[in-house]
């Protein structure tokens, strides 16, 4: 899954990628949920008209778990990756060929507790209009690639990491193993402001989706970046360079 093993990671500097294992899911997944606080998809789950009575503690402790479960889960059946101190950056990418459908994983990262903690909206909006849109949306824009491609789940990076160049370690960690193999990279992308970002990194908007359920609709940018073979040429190099900033 990564050209490094699990045992040099666990053992990498501040400055360099590392696999995080399952057994510190919840340190990640922490670092992902400070990250996607104030996110309007947070929001669209957590803060549902049938939980306006909820305090900011019982709202912040429903998004932890969520988190908690997804990054589990990921940790599983996906990469996991980390750089920067305390968790500094982290993302969630689903390799080609790769779910968290299956029964077992749902069971063991603790998935199938959202029935039971969303509210009844909260569910609606999570397994009846969410997940299929984000399933039937990546089938239908990658086409016959969408089982051979690297999903970019979630990617967040804590306010005190920031600037850093963290979250395009962990991008192009990804993105040059797909290289490798001349394979698409995927993401929903909830900020507009990522999208001149990702843009920066070769990902192209390839169609827009919205949530609808709530007040206003929640708007996600549907990004790819092609797969380039090996990326030699001078030009490639140089964008590279420039952008080296960026994030």
């Amino acid at each position: 899954m990564s050209p490094v093993s699990s045992a040099s990671c666990a053992t990498s500097k501040d400055g360099e990628i590392r696999i995080v294992q399952p057994e510190e899911y919840k340190e990640a997944a922490l670092a992902l949920a400070e990250a996607f606080e104030h996110d309007h998809t947070t929001e669209y789950f957590c803060n549902t008209p049938d939980r306006a009575h909820w305090t900011k503690e019982q709202k912040w402790d429903l998004h932890l778990s969520m988190m908690e479960y997804i990054t589990y889960a990921h940790c599983l059946r996906g990469l996991v990756t980390t750089v920067g101190p305390n968790y500094g950056s982290v993302a969630l990418w689903m390799p080609p060929g790769n779910n968290i459908d299956d029964y077992l994983t749902v069971l063991r990262s603790g998935l199938w507790r959202l029935q039971y903690k969303l509210s009844t909206e909260g569910k609606t909006r999570f397994f009846t209009e969410f997940i299929p849109l984000l399933s039937a949306t990546k089938a239908s824009v990658l086409g016959a690639h969408d089982t051979s491609s690297w999903y970019l789940v979630y990617i967040g990076t804590r306010v005190a990491a920031r600037g850093n160049g963290y979250a395009r370690k962990l991008i192009t960690h990804v993105t040059d193993m797909a290289d490798e193999e001349d394979l698409p990279c995927y993401l929903e992308s909830s900020d507009e402001v990522n999208v001149r970002i990702y843009g920066k990194m070769g990902f192209e908007v390839r169609r827009k989706i919205y949530l609808q359920r709530g007040l206003e609709p929640v708007e996600l940018d549907i990004m790819v970046r092609e797969g380039r073979g090996k990326r030699n040429s001078f030009v490639e190099k140089v964008q590279e360079v420039r952008t080296e900033s960026i994030i």
